[in-house]
């Protein structure tokens, strides 16, 4: 099998990077990176939410040029059936599809007022009642999944629905939303993946900053 590219944007910025990345690692694809600096227009466009298409990340693999976060998923999963990216049970594969493509297409007021910065941490941070709603649907998912499952992940083991709402977790810490019992340790289970540390600690590393992405007090 020929060796992977994906290219990618900010690691402290860009969760569709993160989540390209994350389901790229959780196949057990081999891959290079291609990093686009923040400083690129077209990414800086895509982490700022000011792009209409998504062009990060972008996979290329044997003739394949995929790049969304959901045809990402789709590719990986047929050419790795058995990595688990989406359960076995057909109506659990069914469900996980669903919450994928909400993500995926939803929850934009989320997004814009509680960016992605893994190197950020506002405790306190006040959130909007629009944003709120956001949540409250977001945790509403992931409890239910959890009580279906019993956990540690959405549907058990680890699928594409955690890396599609991984970035949601960093979120949820930068800006100190509080979740009860349950979420609190699915939310840990996922900060303590060996891909997230991967990715955090390479966050951490990036010099850049954008400023438009920088909370102030």
């Amino acid at each position: 099998m020929s060796k992977a590219t994906l290219t990618i944007s900010s690691k402290n910025y860009s969760s569709w990077s993160l989540r390209g990345w994350l389901l790229a690692k959780f196949a057990g694809l081999e891959f290079d990176e291609i990093i686009t600096g923040p400083d690129d227009a077209s990414a800086k466009a895509e982490i700022l939410l000011l792009s209409s298409s998504i062009l990060v990340p972008c996979l290329r693999h044997d003739g394949a040029t995929v790049w969304d976060t959901l045809a990402i998923a789709e590719y990986l999963n047929d050419l790795m059936p058995d990595a688990g990216l989406l359960p076995a049970d057909r109506v659990a594969r069914a469900h996980c599809r669903s919450i994928c493509g909400e993500i995926h297409s939803g929850f934009a007021t989320l997004r814009a007022s509680l960016p992605v910065n893994l190197k950020g941490h506002f405790p306190g941070f006040k959130v909007w009642s629009r944003a709120q709603a956001d949540i409250d649907r977001i945790t509403t998912i992931w409890r239910e999944c959890l009580t279906k499952s019993g956990g540690p992940f959405l549907f058990g083991g680890r699928s594409m629905a955690d890396a599609m709402y991984a970035p949601v977790v960093t979120r949820f810490m930068t800006y100190d939303v509080k979740l009860d019992a349950k979420l609190a340790a699915y939310a840990h289970n996922i900060m303590a993946l060996p891909e997230m540390q991967e990715w955090i600690a390479a966050a951490r590393l990036e010099p850049a900053e954008i400023e438009e992405l920088e909370v102030e007090y």
